[in-house]
């Protein structure tokens, strides 16, 4: 199955995950775990969501991978930390070469964080590290966009 097949998959698989009357985080984590499971190069697959008790600040929800230290991520800190302020998918080839990069792991070499916004608003993101560099391109960021725009309504 080439990767392009693959990823036409997910869509589908996540309709399901939202049709089967799971709670937000048991359905977070079957997308996580699905993601993390079928994609080789998805090491750490993760959401984080807009503390609604603190402004200006994520924390993290479920996810599929090693432990983070990154439990709780101010609004323009780090990766994560600018798509919450830009509401803008950032994909990043090589870690080493971001200046606000917080570091998860030596293993990691590159990122994908794309935002999750309702009636416009940013209410959390999914975050993906790969211990590859370049581990993403447009396939990634088109199919990972799809879903976060059918998680809205979760939030």
């Amino acid at each position: 199955m080439t990767k392009e097949q693959l990823f036409h998959t997910f869509p589908n698989q996540v309709k399901k995950f939202l049709t089967d009357g799971r709670d937000r985080d048991e359905i977070l984590l079957n997308i996580c775990t699905l993601l993390h499971d079928s994609v080789d190069v998805y090491d750490w697959v993760g959401f984080y969501i807009a503390d609604p008790n603190k402004e200006r600040e994520l924390y993290l929800g479920p996810y599929v991978g090693p432990e983070t230290d990154h439990t709780r991520i101010p609004f323009g800190v780090g990766i994560c930390g600018q798509v919450a302020e830009s509401h803008e998918t950032f994909v990043v080839d090589d870690v080493t070469k971001q200046d606000n990069y917080l570091s998860c792991s030596i293993n990691v070499k590159s990122e994908i964080v794309v935002p999750i916004l309702k009636n416009g608003h940013f209410v959390a993101q999914l975050d993906i590290d790969s211990n590859t560099i370049a581990a993403m391109d447009e396939i990634d960021q088109r199919v990972l966009e799809e879903i976060c725009d059918m998680l809205a309504d979760l939030f």
